[in-house]
């Protein structure tokens, strides 16, 4: 059964769109707690309390086949607001005998100009003017209104963009107001959850505090439980949680596994054993995993080799304190979204959920994962209620195989040092110029060729550095941030002047898709 069932609640039903995180996120941002939800796990919404709405998400699929995913036309009878978007409306107009039809040569992506057709609770104080820029992404379109429906707003090539039956309170619309890209959208969402649907503001990161203390309180009791900590946001948060509620029965675990940032491991095992007094147990594991690691290039190898190898030292280590019982992981809400998406949803696989992959089964240890009904920034919140250092809060994400995956091909001590410096220089830069909290995620990388340069009237024979800042919501999409010149002129001159063994400096700009924010 769901948790928070007190809360006024609005669920999202996901038909596979990659931005039905976004959803959840807006409506969050409002005050109102949101929840997503599989077409496989729809029955269990009869155990929810104080349903204030349903949003059907928008997806690949298509109505105009013969198979495609649906839901019960039950769910409309009890009388609960329900807002279509995109694939939703589609399929709300199908379910109510409305016509939809494949638009193969006038087909909608990106922005199109929306123009009012009639008023709307929906739409109250959406058209700021004549006409609104929204950001559209299908192939499918309505063509003729159910019955009982009317028409709200249109575009060039899609009569029917906002649909509404008032009795019903039944709402659609072709484009996302989710995304940033659609001037004013989220209008759309705050006069539906508030107007159409009557939903009570109760969600707050801060007020939550007190309860997942007492939620751990209540389960762990007397018994020992064991983290993982890194120094990054999630573990972070999670450490100083759990600390609260049961003080010295948590066991915190660093490895080092010398494929951090330059001095972060060090920083981050001083601040927490120092300052926030917590019961840390540090591990020396640089050899062993540059051992592990020699030769290897192929990057998914990389990627087992760091995990697995992980996974045996915290096992070892876990062994040698008596009396846990317990693995807390920084599982997030989009962790669970995504591992739902594997195998409840019809979305493409984006990646399946692990944190401290193959631990619990294997360890015999029950799960806490207090952060899994959280989304990234409202963990940052969470953690500045925790009293977390904003260094520690804002810091950039950093992938679990660390630097590891930031060196194409294979991984020595000598190229980490190199990189440690490259990036120890950037990320200095980008806090002096008042950059870092504007960009969601900033490195350098290293890439596998050599290339000839001069210095000093001599010939060099060195790495190239490549530099990665992206600018993004929740990382599933991302644009390259857009440097002033002289900025990356400066970050160029103190690369090269500063770091033995790198010539060269390169600056990436594509954006996700079609490239990924990782180099591997």
């Amino acid at each position: 059964m769901p948790s928070l069932n007190s809360k006024d609640r609005i669920v999202i039903v996901d038909f596979g769109s990659q931005v039905t995180k976004l959803i959840a996120r807006r409506i969050r941002e409002f005050g109102v707690f949101s929840e997503i939800i599989t077409l496989k796990d729809l029955h269990k919404i009869k155990y929810y309390k104080n349903i204030k709405g349903i949003v059907l998400s928008g997806g690949p699929s298509t109505v105009t086949k013969k198979n495609y995913p649906s839901i019960s036309k039950e769910i409309f009878l009890k009388k609960i607001p329900i807002l279509g978007i995109c694939y939703g409306l589609q399929l709300i107009s199908k379910i109510f005998g409305g016509s939809i039809k494949s638009l193969k040569k006038k087909r909608e992506f990106g922005r199109a100009m929306l123009y009012k057709k009639r008023g709307s609770l929906l739409t109250n104080n959406f058209f700021f003017k004549k006409n609104i820029s929204v950001w559209m992404s299908h192939q499918d379109a309505v063509s003729k209104l159910p019955i009982g429906f009317h028409t709200v707003a249109s575009t060039k090539d899609s009569k029917l963009t906002i649909i509404e039956n008032t009795k019903d309170k039944i709402y659609g619309v072709q484009f996302h107001p989710e995304v940033t890209h659609t001037e004013n959208g989220k209008k759309i969402i705050k006069n539906f959850i508030f107007s159409i649907c009557k939903a009570k503001k109760s969600w707050r990161i801060k007020s939550e505090q007190k309860r997942l203390i007492n939620e751990i309180k209540e389960t762990v009791k007397k018994d020992k439980v064991i983290c993982a900590l890194s120094g990054g946001v999630d573990s972070s948060v999670v450490a100083l949680l759990i600390n609260r509620a049961i003080k010295k029965n948590l066991v915190c675990i660093m490895v080092d596994t010398g494929l951090l940032r330059k001095d972060e491991f060090k920083y981050s095992f001083y601040i927490f054993k120092k300052k926030y007094k917590l019961n840390v147990k540090l591990v020396n594991a640089k050899n062993l995993y540059f051992k592990k690691l020699k030769n290897v290039s192929d990057p998914e190898k990389k990627r087992k080799i760091i995990g697995n190898l992980f996974i045996k030292i915290f096992e070892k280590e876990a062994k040698k304190t008596k009396g846990i019982k317990y693995l807390a992981q920084g599982t997030l809400y989009p962790d669970i979204i995504e591992s739902k998406s594997v195998t409840g949803s019809h979305s493409s696989k984006i990646k399946s959920h692990h944190n401290v992959g193959g631990l619990p089964k294997k360890m015999k240890l029950k799960l806490i994962e207090p952060l899994k009904e959280f989304f990234k920034d409202e963990v940052r919140i969470l953690g500045k209620s925790l009293g977390l250092l904003n260094k520690i809060k804002d810091k950039h994400p950093f992938p679990g195989p660390g630097l590891g995956i930031r060196i194409i091909g294979s991984v020595t001590p000598k190229k980490i040092k190199i990189l440690q410096e490259a990036d120890f220089i950037y990320i200095n830069e980008l806090v002096k110029h008042k950059l870092y909290n504007k960009i969601w995620q900033a490195y350098a990388g290293l890439l596998p060729m050599k290339t000839v340069g001069v210095m000093g009237d001599s010939r060099t024979y060195e790495y190239t550095c490549l530099l990665r800042a992206v600018v993004s919501e929740d990382g599933m999409t991302a644009d390259y941030f857009n440097f002033p010149k002289d900025f990356l002129d400066k970050i160029s001159n103190k690369i090269v002047n500063g770091v033995p063994g790198i010539n060269r400096v390169v600056y990436d700009i594509t954006s996700k898709p079609p490239s990924t924010i990782e180099l591997e």
